[in-house]
């Protein structure tokens, strides 16, 4: 039982570190999402679900963004086996490159808030994941 907490204390650590050193691209998106602005929805930056840690959630839509750099090109093994433990888990996945922010970023907007949209929101979880 303590390993896991250990484990899980590390995990909040280095994501507590990632939210510190956001990229250009998730900041700009962060500045879109964060303080419940965009269609009154909370999002989360740098999240632990798991053993892994989301670029932004939204636990009440149960919904994972994911901002992918060059480095994902060569991680699409490691990418799918992430997505396929967050879609056991419950949550859907949306994936945005940085040229999708760069270049179409409404676009990137008007694709989250239509998923959003298209889900009900689930009761609020006590139970941290």
């Amino acid at each position: 039982m303590r390993r896991a907490t250990q484990q899980r204390g590390d995990k909040l650590r280095f994501a507590r570190k990632l939210r510190r050193r956001l990229t250009p691209h998730e900041e700009k998106l962060w500045a879109a999402l964060r303080g419940r602005s965009f269609f009154h929805i909370k999002f989360r930056r740098q999240f632990p679900i798991g053993r892994y840690i989301a670029d932004f959630v939204s636990l009440q839509h149960r919904l994972v963004i994911e901002i992918d750099g060059s480095i994902h090109d060569d991680r699409q093994d490691v990418d799918l086996l992430r997505e396929e433990y967050l879609r056991d888990h419950g949550y859907r996945i949306l994936r945005f490159t940085n040229n999708d922010i760069e270049m179409d970023f409404l676009g990137v907007l008007k694709t989250i808030h239509q998923t959003t949209k298209n889900t009900f929101p689930s009761p609020p979880s006590k139970v941290q994941e």
